[in-house]
């Protein structure tokens, strides 16, 4: 099994959810739970979290996670993965986990899916769920995927993919491994997330605001793994009401 480094990219700034990674969630801050829950995947041999604001490290300090400072000029957080993984004290780990800092219900079975795709010979690995909506298949918010038939990426889309001709896709369509919507976890080699982040922006990624698009047009094989439901992340304050709920129903509250 290789050994798997999850950085936590935690940008202060935020245009919907503002200081995001400090907002309070049921008396603690969004990035701390993000962080509790993905120390405890077996997948992940260390956790650290990466930002650009010395409040975010104090933070993490105070409630025991690593952090480290990177360039507050990284234009996503690949690039502020990217800067951990090339520093001399996290060499020798063979794959790299990008975790979102605003899921703090991301599931292990997601990241150990992305992981897994590494281990299988892909250059990234990611997650998708089915779509099983049609308001959710026809919302630019949610980003679709279409895969090939060994389970590789073809394209990503804001737009409703893949397009069912003559007809809206049915129940069963929408819940099956054809209509997918993307989950925002990536695993990496080292060698492929250099590669990523050394490439140019597309013009398709420009123009969907998909990242992921630069690293397909730049020749990186992903892999996507399939799993059987999507975890809401947290961008506006409405989302922060619907995980307060939901944690407080799960007790996990203090």
């Amino acid at each position: 099994m290789s050994a798997a480094l999850g950085v936590i990219p935690a940008r202060l700034g935020s245009e919907r959810l503002p200081r995001k990674p400090l907002h309070p969630i049921a008396g603690r801050p969004l990035i701390q739970w993000v962080w509790e829950r993905v120390r405890t995947f077996p997948a992940l041999d260390t956790v650290v979290v990466a930002t650009d604001s010395p409040e975010v490290v104090d933070a993490c300090q105070g409630f025991g996670a690593e952090a480290v400072m990177t360039a507050a000029s990284h234009g996503s957080g690949t690039e502020r993965v990217a800067e951990v993984a090339g520093r001399a004290e996290y060499a020798g780990y063979d794959v790299v986990v990008n975790i979102q800092g605003d899921e703090p219900f991301i599931t292990q079975d997601q990241v150990e899916g992305a992981a897994a795709r590494v281990e299988a010979g892909w250059d990234v690995g990611t997650v998708a769920a089915p779509v099983r909506t049609l308001e959710a298949w026809r919302d630019p918010s949610v980003v679709k995927v279409v895969r090939n038939g060994s389970g590789g990426a073809l394209y990503f889309s804001r737009a409703p993919i893949p397009h069912s001709r003559g007809r809206e896709p049915t129940a069963d369509d929408l819940a099956s491994s054809i209509y997918l919507r993307h989950i925002g976890v990536y695993a990496y080699t080292v060698d492929a997330l250099g590669r990523w982040v050394e490439a140019p922006p597309s013009e398709l990624e420009a123009l969907e605001r998909l990242e992921q698009l630069r690293a397909l047009e730049a020749g990186l094989r992903i892999g996507v793994a399939v799993v059987d439901r999507v975890e809401g992340g947290v961008d506006t304050p409405a989302d922060v009401r619907r995980a307060e709920e939901r944690l407080r129903r799960e007790g996990e509250t203090h």
